[in-house]
């Protein structure tokens, strides 16, 4: 027994020490990263019986958030590989799993055990979530720096904020990590109200990359508003998870940490 929790606090110990690699959202716990692992991809009712429990379940969920005045919207349910215990997704509160009675919630991570590797239940079903939401991203929206030395090997998507010196630290090996042959994608996510503005002014410059470049070295930014889509980025981001920055995902809506060097990344991305 002694052994078993030896491992279980080692687990939540390295969990823990990657949170210094992004900076916190304001006013807001920081978010842990799982213990990275792939997860069985189970969860689209593939009978009527398994949709109509399901709306059931979002039914009896909605009634009872609605009775504890939690003002929450569901955005996707999905059943796990958990008997009776499904993955429920919440608008701007990240995601929750519920029991199949919609009684009880629960919050934090369901590791399976017996493997090798911990594997994190949720980990394939928010990934499966997060690929759509990225995926209907228009480019013209976000900062995007190509892969140069041809075509690109791989994309990430990254929630950035100008103000966060772990953004400024990844910023500074781009050159690097585009050499690697891997596009980068920067969705703006202002970790609070007062960096809005600022980030509001980057993406309505006429250079967003020269405006970005500008404002991580401390200087203001100045121009005209403009409609841009800098609160929809932020919402995505709270949709999916995201409490800090940066937050890096691959093209198939993986999370794969927050500041990681150039090699780092790679070794995520072919893993």
């Amino acid at each position: 027994m002694v052994f078993t929790r030896s491992k279980l606090a080692l687990a939540c110990a390295l969990a823990s020490t990657l949170l210094v690699s992004a900076c916190s959202k304001e006013n807001s716990a920081q978010k842990q990263d799982a213990l990275t692992a792939t997860a069985p991809a189970t969860g689209e009712a593939s009978t009527l019986s398994e949709r109509n429990a399901q709306q059931r379940l979002v039914s009896t969920l909605e009634k009872h958030l609605k009775t504890a005045n939690i003002n929450a919207k569901i955005i996707a349910v999905k059943k796990t590989e958990v008997p009776n215990l499904f993955w429920v997704s919440l608008e701007g509160m990240g995601s929750v799993y519920a029991t199949s009675d919609g009684q009880y919630i629960i919050q934090g991570d369901v590791i399976r055990l017996g493997d090798k590797q911990l594997q994190n239940v949720s980990e394939a079903l928010q990934a499966t979530e997060n690929k759509k939401h990225l995926a209907a991203l228009k480019t013209e929206d976000l900062i995007v720096y190509p892969a140069t030395n041809g075509k690109a090997k791989h994309v990430i998507y990254v929630f950035t904020d100008s103000s966060c010196p772990y953004c400024h630290k990844l910023h500074e090996h781009l050159s690097e990590i585009t050499s690697k042959g891997i596009e980068v994608r920067y969705i703006a996510w202002p970790r609070g109200e007062q960096f809005m503005p600022t980030m509001q002014a980057i993406w309505c410059s006429e250079d967003r990359k020269a405006a970005f470049d500008q404002s991580i070295q401390g200087l203001p930014v100045q121009a005209p508003q403009c409609k841009n889509p800098v609160h929809e980025q932020y919402q995505l981001g709270l949709n999916i998870g995201v409490n800090g920055t940066p937050a890096i995902y691959n093209s198939d809506g993986q999370y794969l940490g927050g500041y990681l060097t150039p090699d780092e990344l790679v070794k995520r991305l072919e893993k």
